[in-house]
């Protein structure tokens, strides 16, 4: 079976290519904060050009969209609150907003939050958003169908280079909840 790390010329650890990363991603790399052994977290060098999942895989190899989560942040309001969390999935599901999402954080109404306000609170790059490096008190929701994945090729935070993850060490990242069904 061929793994993400198959598709890409340039393979390394990403603690040795942290000026290539969004400064939150880079600092939970560099400061070990990501509650699993940050050894095992890989860079590839992408063209930001094919950063969209679709385009990834047309141009680096199609057995990458069942090894690849996309990142997305959902804003869940209630009586004028609003909470910001991000959703991880396998790339060929789509998260279920208004089901499992609006459930989990309590909230009446559950949306994609606007790409302003993603990037804003992230410090990273729309079409590179990553689980590592989210704001602290925002509620991680990841597939469970990710953490049975060997690797799992995500977002770096910007939209050139991708990270390869071991599945399970998604599900160790600060605030993950790892939920059946999330990606739909």
């Amino acid at each position: 079976m061929r793994t993400p790390m198959d598709a890409f010329d340039d393979v390394r650890p990403a603690v040795e290519a942290l000026e290539l990363l969004r400064e939150p991603v880079a600092a939970v790399l560099r400061d070990g904060r990501g509650g699993f052994p940050v050894e095992q977290v890989l860079y590839v060098d992408t063209d930001p050009d094919k950063a969209d999942t679709a385009v990834l895989v047309e141009n680096y190899g199609p057995w990458l969209l069942e090894q690849s989560a996309n990142c997305v942040v959902v804003a869940g309001k209630r009586g004028g609150e609003v909470s910001l969390a991000a959703c991880l999935v396998p790339a060929p599901t789509r998260v279920d907003v208004n089901g499992t999402v609006r459930r989990r954080l309590g909230a009446r109404k559950a949306s994609f939050a606007p790409m302003e306000t993603a990037t804003g609170e992230t410090g990273m790059e729309f079409g590179g958003i990553t689980p590592i490096g989210l704001p602290g008190d925002w509620a991680l929701l990841v597939d469970a169908a990710v953490i049975d994945m060997p690797y799992v090729l995500i977002g770096s935070g910007g939209r050139r280079g991708k990270l390869i993850v071991p599945g399970k060490a998604l599900g160790e990242l600060p605030g993950a909840t790892v939920l059946e069904g999330l990606g739909g």
